[in-house]
């Protein structure tokens, strides 16, 4: 498994290109293909936990942040943000969406129950 995805279905044009332009375009792909394992790697099993715990907090329940302040001018300033995961409009198990993005990313099982901050 891997981190990232990669396809490419060929440009029917290139084949028109010719000489330098097609001797450069052919260097600058193979030093892009060579660096793309380091790039798109499998991501450590810790890594992979801390970020799909995030996701999985997302699908338990709808998540935000409220603040209030007053400015140097002496107004008062709020601020509200909600967030709602599509996972959890889903009815998405919290537990569940854990334990499918740790695998989809590290290609195995997660090494530690999800810290939901419940």
């Amino acid at each position: 498994m891997t981190a990232c995805g990669i396809s490419w279905s060929g440009d029917p044009d290139f084949a028109l290109l010719s000489g330098r332009a097609a001797t450069r375009l052919r260097a600058f792909g193979i030093a892009v293909l060579a660096a793309l394992p380091a790039a798109c790697g499998p991501v450590s099993p810790e890594l992979a936990a801390r970020q799909c715990e995030e996701r999985a907090r997302a699908a338990a329940g709808p998540t935000g942040s409220v603040g209030v302040g007053v400015n140097s001018r002496g107004e008062t300033l709020a601020k509200l943000s909600i967030t709602i995961g599509s996972d959890y409009v889903r009815g998405l198990d919290p537990h569940e969406v854990y334990g499918s993005c740790v695998r989809r990313k590290t290609g195995q099982d997660p090494i530690r129950p999800p810290d939901l901050g419940e």
